[in-house]
């Protein structure tokens, strides 16, 4: 297994390990639950050095970048990020991304940590523009801290007003205590409760970390696994790869129609085959959903309608810790995809009363 520069911290701090994509892990420290309120109310760090990073760079960037995604990349500013996705020519997504816009004619590319491969190799074969790209994922280290006291823990770090990054906006900047300069500090988030993700070195790992922890020593901050990762970013409806999206599902069916751009001039991967659907609708749209009965839904599990007859299929689900109810999201036809749908999910043979809501099933002061 592939370690991160944090590998040998959460072995000595006692995490539970597991191997995730190629990676030796952390899933939980003191619980889930426990990890996942103090992110709700405290502040908690995550490692995501797993995830992938590319950069694309050249007069070529970005006619490149527009044809391999969906998002129009052409209204990112210097210093803005935005959420987008890769599509094949079938219209399913390859993977869910974030672009940062860093310099003129240079964007980096955050990707899931299960696709590195994948994605390089997609974005080698379809780079008929040429444009110049470097696979940096093992030369990057990337830390998520969040919570509503990450900004006063990040802040004793560095000279730069935090609070003055609007959501999806970034900045480079000098870690104090570190030596580090020109760390991405990044106001994106996948938790819902706020907070920073910083890009640096793998090299100054250890001491970004030390300092990071006795910082927040005052605010309880804790690390925080995969498994809680997960829980928070369920609560806010976000979709993780794998899971609610793959190599066959469509942006449209899964209600990322919102980054799916058709503007003059952006003739993105599989276009017609996604402006059809948008046009003519869909055979699956992907929910959220409550369950009305004790239990918890589970990815693979049956989702029915009332006369037992299967409509789709859970693909994330959980006991959410803050409302302590089961909380989920799954395809279904599009009949059952609208706000107040009753629904029912299989859940050991027993048929168990859903209502289709819009999320966050967690309220925010976002």
């Amino acid at each position: 297994m592939k370690k991160t520069p944090f590998t040998d911290i959460h072995i000595a701090l006692g995490a539970k390990m597991h191997e995730f994509a190629g990676y030796n892990m952390p899933i939980e420290y003191s619980g889930i639950i426990d990890e996942h309120m103090t992110v709700v109310e405290k502040v908690g760090v995550f490692d995501v050095s797993h995830m992938g990073e590319i950069w694309v760079k050249g007069p070529r960037a970005l006619a490149f970048l527009q044809r391999v995604t969906t998002n129009d990349v052409s209204k990112i500013e210097i210093g803005k990020a935005q959420y987008s996705c890769f599509t094949n020519k079938q219209g399913g997504i390859v993977d869910d991304i974030i672009i940062y816009h860093y310099e003129p004619d240079k964007y980096l590319l955050v990707v899931n940590a299960s696709n590195i491969e994948k994605d390089w190799n997609w974005l080698v074969e379809n780079n008929i523009e040429k444009a110049e790209m470097e696979n940096a994922s093992d030369k990057m280290g990337q830390l998520a801290i969040q919570g509503p006291k990450a900004l006063a823990t990040l802040q004793k770090l560095t000279e730069i007003d935090l609070s003055t990054i609007p959501y999806y906006s970034f900045v480079i900047g000098h870690l104090k205590g570190s030596g580090m300069e020109n760390v991405i500090i990044s106001n994106t988030g996948y938790t819902g409760a706020g907070g920073f993700e910083i890009y640096f070195y793998p090299e100054y790992a250890p001491y970004i970390w030390k300092n990071l922890f006795e910082a927040g020593e005052e605010f309880g901050i804790k690390p925080i696994g995969l498994g809680a990762r997960d829980t928070l970013r369920l609560e806010m409806g976000y979709c993780l790869y794998g899971n609610d999206l793959n190599d066959t599902t469509t942006p449209i069916e899964a209600g990322l129609g919102w980054i799916t751009k058709f503007a003059d001039g952006k003739d993105f991967i599989a276009r017609d085959i996604l402006e059809k659907q948008k046009k003519d609708g869909v055979t699956r749209k992907l929910c959220a959903f409550e369950l009305q009965e004790k239990g918890i839904p589970r990815h693979d599990y049956e989702i029915v309608n009332d006369k037992d007859e299967q409509i789709g299929v859970v693909t994330s689900g959980t006991m959410s810790p803050t409302r302590k109810i089961g909380i989920g999201m799954g395809y279904v036809k599009p009949e059952y995809a609208t706000i107040g749908s009753e629904i029912y999910i299989k859940v050991r043979n027993k048929n168990l009363k859903a209502e289709v809501v819009k999320p966050p099933f967690r309220k925010t002061n976002m």
